[in-house]
Order: structure tokens, then sequence, then C-alpha cells
């Protein structure tokens, strides 16, 4: 193959991984948090397969080759043969956890479940939030704003 499309291969690699971390980023639902893991974890997979290829090589299980022809490396291969096992069990477990919080909360949606077990969590503590989240922090009633007159001086 040629670098124009080894090229290919390395900027679908990064837009795979840039996908994926976006989507953990902005997402609030955790479904998609979990589905953008895996689509950033294939590109990284992808990148590292590619960082051990070599275009014009053979694979190094080829015995009846000549001695002096380039070979591929295969350690980014085994690398990334543990990266998949390793990323399975990390979805499973990722996809547990969502589907537990489903289950307790009746949400997805991360903001509120993360509220939910904030208040669950003062409940099983015994402690009360240390203020209201409708009502701004304080007593007071906001002062009424200073005007300066013309001279520069405060005006009431």
């Amino acid at each position: 193959m040629s670098t124009s499309v080894g090229l290919v291969f390395f900027i679908g690699a990064i837009g795979l991984c840039v996908i994926g971390i976006t989507g953990i980023v902005l997402s609030r639902h955790l479904f998609r948090m979990v589905l953008a893991l895996a689509i950033a974890e294939a590109g990284a997979n992808l990148l590292l397969i590619l960082a051990g290829y070599r275009w014009d090589a053979v694979a190094p299980i080829f015995t009846g080759t000549a001695g002096g022809q380039a070979m591929v490396d295969p350690v980014p291969q085994a690398m990334v043969l543990t990266a998949i096992v390793i990323g399975v069990g990390v979805q499973a477990l990722a996809l547990s956890l969502v589907i537990r919080i489903k289950e307790r909360y009746g949400t997805l949606d991360m903001q509120e479940a993360r509220q939910c077990m904030q208040d669950d969590l003062d409940d099983a503590g015994g402690v009360t939030p240390s203020r209201s989240r409708e009502r701004p922090a304080g007593e007071r009633p906001i002062p009424a704003p200073t005007v300066l007159n013309s001279t520069g001086g405060q005006h009431d």
C-alpha cells in the first residue's frame, strides 16, 4: 500500500480517538459515554497497529521467506490483543454499572444520577445539605444599588 493510504489510516485512527474523547467529555448520558469510550479505544488500538506496521514487510510467522526481507513488528500486535481483552472487561464493568444506576435511580443522565447518589449519601450519613438548592446563600435581602451623581459622589 502506498503512503497516502497509510496517511488516511492514521487520520482515521486519530479521528476515532478525537470522536471518542469528545463524546466522553460532552455527553451527559451514561450509555453514550460507554459507547464513546469504545470508539476511543478502537482508535487507540488502530494507532498502535499502524505504529508497528511496515507497508513493504511480511508477517514474522512466515519462515519460508528470504532472510533479508523486512518483517512487521509483532510487539504492537500483542499489545493490541491485550488492550482488546482489557477493553472488553472495562466495557462490561461500565455497562453493568450503567444498568445498576438505571435500576436504582431510573435515569441515565449523569447529573441527575449524581444528585440522587449525593442525596442517598446524605441520608445514609444523617447529614443535611448546608444550604437550600432553591435559594441563594444567606438570609439577607440584596442591598439596593448605589448610583453615582455627576460629580462622582454617591447619590442615595
